[in-house]
C-alpha cells in the first residue's frame, strides 16, 4: 500500500451493531486506497479481539505511512460503553459525531469520499436529534438543497425520485420540477462521478402499464412526459415513460445505463434481489463522495463473526472509483 493513495473515511455506524465487526473486516484484503475506520478506538480494538484477535488496531496518523494488514482509527469518543446487539440512545450522538467528523474531512479535501456502515435511526431520534436517515442529513450538513438515492448492484443502477414515502403519498410528491431536478442530478453524476460521457437513462412510469395511455392515471401524460420531452431537447438521452412489470427484463436494461423508478418499492426490490449482500448506496449530487452498506444493523448478528462484510467491500470499491471519476 502506498501513502499515494486516496484517504477514505469509513464510518463505523452504530456501535451496537454490526458496523464494527465489518470495519474489522477490511484489512483481510487489499485495497487501491487508505480506509481509515472513524469511531471508538476501544470499541473497535474489542471487537478486533473478538473476531480478529491477530489484527493490530492502531491510530490513524496522516503524517506516517500506513502498515498492510492494520486498521487504522481516526478515534471519536463513545458517550458511554458499547456492548454488542444492545442500543443505547446514550450514543446516538456520538453515531452523528462519526459523521460530522466525515463530512468535515470530505468538504477540507482531508478524504477523497466517505463510505458509511449502518446507523440506527430510532436511536438517534432516542437521542433527541430528528433524524430521518443518512441522506437526509448529508444533504442539510453539505447544504445541498436536493440529493437523489440510487442503489448499485448486480449490474444494475437504480435510482429513485420519491425515497421514504407512503405510497398514497407518492402521486403528489412527483411534481414536474422535482422530477427535472432528478433527472439532472443522476445524468450530471453519471458523466462527472461515474464517468459516462453519454448516460442512458430508462425512466419508469408511475401507474400500472405506465398509465396505459390515461386509462390506468395521468401522471404520466400530465407529469413525467412533458419533463422527459424538455429534457431530450436538452440532450439528454431518456426513454420512458416505461411500464415499470417489463424495465427490468434483460432486453429493456441493455438500453440503459440507469433506470429512474417513482418510488422505493417500485425499484430497489429488484436490485436487490439481484445484488443482497453486495449493493452499494450512493447518495448522487453531493459535493463529496458517499457510498453506503445496503442493509441495516443487523443487531442479531453484531459481535457474533456471522455478519457479511460483501455490501462493505463493495461500497469501497465504489468509492474508490468515484473519487476518480468512474475510472477503476
Amino acid at each position: 500500500m502506498s501513502d499515494s493513495l486516496p484517504v477514505l473515511a469509513i464510518t463505523s455506524g452504530d456501535p451496537a451493531g454490526v458496523g464494527p465487526d465489518l470495519c474489522v473486516a477490511l484489512p483481510s484484503r487489499p485495497w487501491a486506497a487508505r480506509p481509515v475506520v472513524l469511531g471508538d478506538h476501544e470499541l473497535l480494538a474489542a471487537r478486533a479481539q473478538m473476531l480478529a484477535p491477530d489484527l493490530a488496531v492502531v491510530p490513524y496518523d496522516p503524517s506516517a505511512a500506513p502498515r498492510d494488514g492494520t486498521l487504522e482509527v481516526l478515534h471519536v469518543p463513545l458517550a458511554v460503553p458499547a456492548e454488542a446487539g444492545r442500543l443505547d440512545a446514550a450514543n446516538g450522538r456520538y453515531v452523528l459525531d462519526i459523521l460530522d467528523r466525515a463530512i468535515a474531512g470530505c468538504r477540507s479535501g482531508e478524504f477523497a469520499g466517505m463510505v458509511t456502515a449502518p446507523v440506527h435511526k430510532g436511536i438517534i431520534c432516542e437521542a433527541g436529534v430528528p433524524f430521518s436517515g443518512h441522506t437526509e442529513y448529508l444533504a442539510e450538513a453539505t447544504g445541498t438543497p436536493l440529493v437523489v438515492m440510487m442503489l448499485v448492484g448486480g449490474g444494475l443502477r437504480v435510482a429513485l425520485v420519491t425515497t421514504h414515502l407512503p405510497l398514497k403519498d407518492v402521486p403528489a410528491a412527483i411534481t414536474q420540477p422535482l422530477l427535472a431536478e432528478v433527472l439532472r442530478i443522476l445524468h450530471a453524476d453519471l458523466r462527472e462521478r461515474f464517468g459516462l460521457a453519454a448516460p442512458r437513462i430508462l425512466v419508469a412510469g408511475l401507474n400500472p402499464h405506465a398509465g396505459e395511455g390515461g386509462h390506468m392515471g395521468r401522471e404520466e401524460i400530465e407529469v413525467i412526459e412533458p419533463v422527459l420531452d424538455a429534457l431530450r431537447a436538452e440532450g439528454m438521452d431518456l426513454v420512458g415513460p416505461l411500464p415499470a412489470d417489463t424495465l427490468f427484463v434483460p432486453h429493456t436494461l441493455a438500453r440503459g445505463d440507469a433506470v429512474l423508478a417513482m418510488y422505493h418499492d417500485q425499484g430497489l426490490p429488484v436490485l436487490k434481489h439481484a445484488s443482497f449482500g453486495g449493493g452499494v448506496n450512493v447518495t448522487l449530487g453531493l459535493p463529496i463522495v458517499r457510498t453506503s452498506v445496503d442493509h441495516g444493523t443487523a443487531l442479531d448478528l453484531a459481535g457474533t463473526g456471522r455478519a457479511d462484510p460483501g455490501s462493505l467491500f463493495a461500497a469501497v470499491e465504489l468509492a474508490i472509483s468515484l473519487s476518480r471519476g468512474g475510472r477503476p
